[in-house]
């Protein structure tokens, strides 16, 4: 079978290589910006082009669970790389609007007062941070159950990164909403009733 041929190569592939080439969109673009390659607004477009690789990194570690539940790919060994590339791009995103956009320290926190789309992406940001800070081997052993727990707030975090970017956009447009689409459609392979509407079809499989 094609699905059983697939989890035979993905058994095979280290994850270690996912962390280099995931990576290396940060300095691309830091590149583009500097050359002209991100038109007349580079520090707008870097900001941009980072909160967008840090969206898809989150949706693709979302997207494991249902690949295996549903189709049966496991690439569960993946979904830790994918979530902390995704906290990469996410501090990437912030730091430039940190140290290159705002720089001015009286003017973050007023942007982050007054601006609700920042208050929003900031929001999205705290709560990615205790996962990154805990996903590691150490963590999972000292934490048990609870940790199970806490990474769920990931499902929180897709959906204030996608709004941010909706409310960052201002007014509705195609891309944004595409984003709001796909973070749907991901917490929604995981209702419960769907779920239960699976396992019994495998039973009676």
């Amino acid at each position: 079978m094609l699905v059983d041929r697939i989890n035979s190569a993905l058994r095979r592939l280290p994850s270690w290589p996912l962390y280099i080439v995931g990576a290396m969109g940060g300095p691309w673009f830091f590149y583009l910006a500097l050359t002209g390659g991100l038109g007349p607004e580079p520090i707008k477009a870097l900001e941009q082009e980072l909160g967008l690789l840090a969206l898809q990194f989150l949706f693709a570690s979302l997207a494991v669970t249902p690949l295996r539940r549903f189709i049966g790919v496991n690439a569960l060994k993946f979904r830790r790389a994918l979530g902390l590339l995704s906290f990469y791009y996410v501090a990437l995103h912030l730091a430039v609007w940190l140290l290159i956009d705002v720089q001015v320290p009286a003017l973050i926190w007023e942007d982050i007062v007054k601006r609700p789309y920042i208050t929003v992406g900031m929001a999205g940001f705290l709560t990615l941070l205790p996962l990154a800070l805990t996903s590691n081997r150490w963590a999972i052993r000292k934490m048990g159950p609870l940790w199970n727990r806490l990474h769920k707030a990931a499902y929180a975090a897709v959906v204030l990164g996608a709004l941010h970017f909706f409310m960052l956009r201002k007014g509705i447009q195609m891309e944004p909403l595409l984003y709001i689409v796909v973070a749907t459609f991901l917490l929604g392979l995981r209702w419960p009733g769907l779920v239960r509407s699976r396992n019994r079809l495998r039973e009676s499989a």
